[in-house]
């Protein structure tokens, strides 16, 4: 069965997940988003929203689910935690986003950040955010190592994994979809 994704970009543009974290100790752990089993319901972002505010508000969410109504897809977007990011790079106030050094996420640290936008524009996937009632920067920080999202998704369209596991996760993902393509008229033809 084969869904569209706007963009198409298939799993091969999410394969690099794996690359920079292979580096790092075998106990940082990352997120992995199958859109693939996500059914659109919400739920990671209210859990985010509840754990972050202890409101149930998707404004407010660390996580967003990009819906599709005509084709009924859904994937959610999280930070990436990049090795080299951007958002690090481009903040002009020393400390105010950091990487944790329990979680390896990136962090925003509110008392220092000066509200400026930069990180948020500079972020290549869109992952961070800005909160317009708290007038702050909001952005996926894996819950201090815990993710809600990741326990109340249902359908574990998101996983919270070691690397190696989130690496063969998507190889298995590429592969699947290689044989989907090579089905069909032109897989008669070698």
């Amino acid at each position: 069965m084969s869904r569209l994704y706007p963009p198409r970009r298939s799993w091969r543009s999410w394969a690099w997940l794996t690359w920079p974290y292979n580096e790092r100790s075998p106990a940082m752990k990352m997120l992995v988003v199958d859109p693939d089993r996500c059914i659109g319901c919400g739920l990671c972002e209210m859990a985010c929203s509840f754990e972050h505010t202890g409101e149930f508000s998707r404004t407010t969410a660390r996580i967003r689910v990009y819906r599709w109504e005509k084709t009924c897809d859904a994937v959610p977007l999280v930070c990436y935690q990049c090795e080299d990011a951007p958002c690090i790079k481009v903040c002009g106030v020393a400390g105010a986003i950091t990487r944790d050094a329990k979680t390896s996420a990136v962090v925003i640290n509110r008392q220092l950040c000066i509200g400026c936008k930069l990180c948020m524009f500079h972020c290549p996937y869109g992952a961070i955010d800005f909160d317009g009632r708290a007038r702050q920067l909001i952005k996926c920080d894996y819950c201090e190592g815990d993710p809600e999202c990741v326990k109340y998704c249902s359908v574990k369209a998101i996983t919270f994994s070691e690397p190696v596991a989130a690496g063969e996760f998507l190889k298995a993902m590429e592969a699947q979809r290689l044989r989907a393509s090579s089905k069909g008229p032109a897989a008669a033809v070698r």
